[in-house]
């Protein structure tokens, strides 16, 4: 990469003199290319299709313009030609790579600002509407699934350190934060809990007769209420809420590597190669990141 680094002004001199391109087209190919060394600089990866297709993954969360998406990897397909075509690069990476097809179609999402509106509007009454906030709130501070979610139990969540543990897709545990904001909301639920049902707690998000709550109740609440409190028909379901996490994440700055950690994602294998995340670097990413933890 750092050789590479070396012929940027090299390819954008060409692009000037020989291509004719205009001051604004070069302008935007030295932003592209430069923001693509410097993101597998800092990350230490290696140039190949599996890390170029991770980190368009990122940028198209970023940015969710395909247009742009698609410039971005046109300027790096040129450029890497370039370097083919003067020798200093077997083969073109990019290669393998191709632009966004227009009927594909991006996860759907809540902004930042519906998200958070939402939350701040649900009622804390009644029993119901204090487990309402508490499901949804944590289904925010966590990202989990809603099958990890519903299949929660007490023994699952350290309530000193702020981290639950979830067994994800194929029985496989992983360790996820939590912010103070949930964390509030949750031991506030809990006590309601414990004073509804006047018995021990097993699992933690419980239905009117104290039996764990479905999925199926939930995507049902969730409508309803989002309906109710933002007065929209947009469609609203648990899964988005899971796409917005990571989302506003990425937007915020968060590396993809913390990402996939959090989501308990089985892809970016090759990013595994060169990064090491303990749970330490996992926390305090997570607390710089996520909206609710400013």
């Amino acid at each position: 990469m750092a050789n590479e680094s070396g012929y940027l002004n090299d390819y954008l001199e060409h692009l000037t003199h020989i291509k004719k391109f205009s001051p604004h087209t070069i302008k935007a190919y030295r932003q592209d290319i430069q923001q693509f060394q410097d993101y597998f600089e800092e990350n230490g990866l290696a140039v190949d299709k599996h890390t170029i297709r991770d980190y368009i993954s990122v940028i198209f969360l970023r940015t969710r313009n395909k247009a742009t998406i698609s410039r971005k990897i046109y300027a790096l397909k040129s450029f890497y030609s370039y370097l083919m075509k003067h020798g200093k690069l077997a083969k073109n990476p990019f290669d393998a790579v191709s632009s966004p097809k227009n009927e594909k179609k991006l996860p759907e999402i809540l902004t930042e600002n519906e998200m958070l509106a939402f939350l701040d509007k649900l009622p804390e009454e009644s029993f119901l509407q204090v487990r309402n906030k508490a499901v949804f709130e944590f289904l925010y501070a966590t990202g989990l699934r809603i099958s990890e979610l519903v299949n929660l139990r007490i023994p699952d969540i350290n309530f000193t350190e702020d981290m639950a543990r979830v067994l994800g897709k194929g029985k496989k545990e992983r360790i996820v934060p939590f912010n103070e904001h949930a964390k509030t909301i949750l031991l506030n639920y809990l006590e309601r809990a414990r004073l509804q049902f006047k018995k021990p707690i097993d699992y933690i998000f419980l239905n009117a007769w104290g039996r764990k709550i479905t999925e199926r109740a939930i995507e049902q609440i969730l409508h309803k209420s989002f309906m109710e409190m933002m007065e929209s028909n947009k469609s609203v379901y648990p899964h988005l809420f899971r796409h917005s996490f990571a989302t506003h994440l990425l937007q915020r700055g968060a590396n993809l590597r913390v990402i996939q950690e959090l989501l308990g994602h089985e892809s970016l294998s090759t990013t595994e190669k060169y990064t090491n995340l303990n749970y330490s670097d996992l926390l305090n990413v997570y607390k710089k990141f996520h909206p609710r933890s400013g």
